[in-house]
């Protein structure tokens, strides 16, 4: 039996890519050029599959970089001339958040304890902040902000470009892109490929504040600023060589996913979450993170441990179902289960089982 990986990224392998990476290996699509028809053909596949998937509107883009860490730099680059808010309830966010100020911008915030969501308000936020940057999943604690959240502030600050991160969320949450102005995620989470590429999703108004700063002499990067990832992008291309493997993969699953229907990995989704759940709440060594049931994830399930968590680690590996240890502070304070849709009820039930079985 191999091991099975309930951590929130890297995670398991989508159960049909390794067929895919024999036929690419096949297909020698590791040795294509990123200038062939060839590779033009799973750009588009990709990009088509994606949004069908979910349902980003035609006139929104979507752009490949190396990683999900990327786009929090590209987005401050291309959308910040000056100033930035965040909202932070955990370390990626915080990373995010300092992110912009290592750019050299102001960055303002408001921040609330780890495993809660702000209450966001119109009156959070500065008149002359250009973007405001929500996390709806943090990864590090298991909090999701309720997407209505993000909604109501585009509706009172429609000036201001939003930004979400949906890293280890996505596919599973039903955004309306129309509400956001850009969204990024890394395909090692819910996507159950290898890391080492990043999603990006644009639309024309980050575009144009791009030109608009490149046009005031502000720099916004080399060679993935905005206007060049649209330039590469309108002829299915990327201004540099870019992981081709994982972006055929990334094709193919997707549209694996599309067969599925996106209505059934989410109907699974709130099933294996709901059951993880109320494991975690029944269970004499571990209680959940997140208090508030609205705030907790469907796709990252934190719990705190009575015990050392690398003792309950240590345990299911030897059942060779591997979870993920607490983030930074929590190291030894929680342990985190991924839920993401390469993850079937079966193995869930079957780490359900194992979780209930822990010795103290």
């Amino acid at each position: 039996m191999k091991n099975i990986f309930f951590t929130p990224g890297p995670s398991a392998l989508y159960f049909t890519a390794e067929e895919h990476l024999k036929k690419a290996f096949k297909e020698q699509v590791p040795s294509i050029s990123h200038r062939s028809k060839q590779f033009e053909k799973i750009y588009a596949e990709a990009v088509s599959n994606l949004k069908a998937l979910l349902n980003i509107p035609e006139d929104y883009h979507i752009f490949f970089t190396g990683s999900a860490t990327e786009i929090w730099e590209r987005i401050i680059e291309n959308c910040v001339s000056r100033h930035s808010f965040h909202y932070v309830n955990g370390a990626f966010s915080q990373r995010f958040y300092e992110t912009a100020q290592e750019l050299g911008r102001k960055a303002t915030a408001v921040t609330v304890a780890a495993g809660t969501c702000a209450n966001p308000s119109a009156d959070d936020i500065p008149e002359d902040a250009e973007l405001v940057a929500f996390t709806h999943n943090e990864t590090s604690t298991g909090a999701m902000q309720p997407l209505e959240d993000i909604y109501k502030i585009r509706q009172a600050r429609p000036h201001q470009l939003i930004a979400v991160d949906a890293v280890s969320s996505i596919p599973y949450p039903e955004i309306d892109y129309r509400q956001i102005d850009t969204a990024f995620f890394s395909v090692q989470k819910g996507f159950g490929l290898p890391a080492g590429l990043g999603v990006w999703i644009v639309n024309d108004r980050c575009i144009e504040k791009s030109r608009q700063l490149a046009s005031e002499g502000i720099s916004i990067g080399s060679y993935h600023t905005l206007p060049s990832l649209l330039s590469k992008g309108q002829k299915n291309q990327t201004p540099e060589t870019p992981n081709v493997l994982n972006l055929y993969l990334l094709a193919k699953v997707s549209d694996d996913m599309l067969h599925k229907g996106i209505a059934q990995i989410r109907r699974e989704t709130d099933y294996k979450a709901a059951l993880l759940q109320h494991t975690v709440e029944q269970h004499p060594l571990l209680s959940a993170f997140v208090k508030e049931k609205k705030y907790q994830s469907k796709t990252v399930v934190v719990a705190e441990t009575g015990i050392e968590s690398s003792r309950i680690i240590e345990q299911l590996k030897q059942q060779q179902l591997i979870i993920g240890s607490g983030y930074g502070d929590y190291k030894q304070k929680h342990i985190r289960i991924a839920n993401f849709p390469t993850h079937s009820k079966e193995q869930i039930e079957m780490l359900v089982d194992n979780l209930t079985g822990l010795k103290g």
